[in-house]
């Protein structure tokens, strides 16, 4: 094991305007490296699991753009952008047998690199209760942009100790959680949450892919991961108990064995 260290935060050109801001922790001589993609709770709902992982690789935590004000140029206003975006981030620090991380939106985005990675930066995939996909209805997905913040909680965490209390919120945290909602609806796309196409492209995925699913995820349905995990030549599907739409924080330990047990029995195997 190494001794975790991180980097102060900078801010990569990528051109025609946009730029990414990436958190780096961890040793790059430990093991490859892992990019993590929040969902739409923003990249602080990433740092927990960033931490763990950066004892054993190299990590980047970018921030979409548009997210914690952090600047977007027009024309990036879908998940293929941003897809496209993070491949270009991979260029720009060649870095090759990447595993990507997504967590919601972040593992659609995940998806999404992983179909267009035409030089191989990709490594493997873990998805965290991703979205993306259409399985059955066009409504399987929650749309989240009628529903109050504290009933999503509800709906997002199985367990009440890990439910924000938006009570106790200031005045500016309530405006930047607002900011990074109407982001989040922008990516998300008129179909929200989906692309109804992306299911059956996903055979074309060659790298193993992880699908990581908290049981009691009011979001995105049990079944809906399974399915999910079912529609990549090498998906893997591990259900995690007690946890809803974010097991890497309600199940810190069950997620990170499950993606270490993925690392050694299917990605380092492939690799021999």
């Amino acid at each position: 094991m190494t001794t975790a260290t991180a980097r102060p935060a900078r801010t990569i050109e990528l051109g025609e305007g946009l730029s990414i801001t990436v958190d780096e922790q961890g040793d790059g001589t430990a093991g490859t490296a892992v990019l993590l993609l929040h969902g739409g709770a923003g990249p602080r709902s990433m740092a927990g699991l960033a931490g763990a992982l950066s004892e054993h690789a190299r990590v980047l935590t970018p921030t979409h753009p548009g997210f914690d004000g952090r600047p977007r140029p027009e024309w990036c206003d879908s998940v293929a952008d941003l897809a496209v975006a993070y491949l270009d981030l991979l260029d720009a620090l060649d870095l090759t047998g990447v595993m990507v991380v997504g967590s919601s939106i972040g593992g659609w985005i995940a998806a999404e690199m992983a179909l267009r990675d035409t030089r191989g930066r990709i490594g493997c995939l873990t998805l965290l209760n991703a979205v993306g996909i259409r399985v059955g209805r066009a409504d399987e997905i929650l749309d989240t942009r009628g529903v109050a913040p504290a009933e999503l909680s509800k709906l997002s965490f199985a367990n009440a100790a890990f439910r924000p209390d938006f009570a106790s919120f200031s005045d500016e945290q309530r405006a930047g959680m607002a900011a990074n909602q109407q982001a989040l609806a922008m990516y998300a796309g008129p179909a929200w949450s989906h692309d109804p196409k992306l299911r059956r492209r996903l055979r074309r995925v060659t790298v193993p892919v992880l699908v990581v699913w908290g049981e009691q995820d009011g979001v995105a349905p049990l079944e809906y991961g399974r399915a999910y995990a079912d529609s990549f030549p090498q998906g893997h599907f591990v259900p995690v108990a007690e946890a809803g739409h974010f097991p890497h924080i309600e199940q810190p330990g069950r997620t990170l064995g499950a993606i270490g047990d993925f690392v050694d029995t299917v990605v380092r195997p492939s690799l021999a």
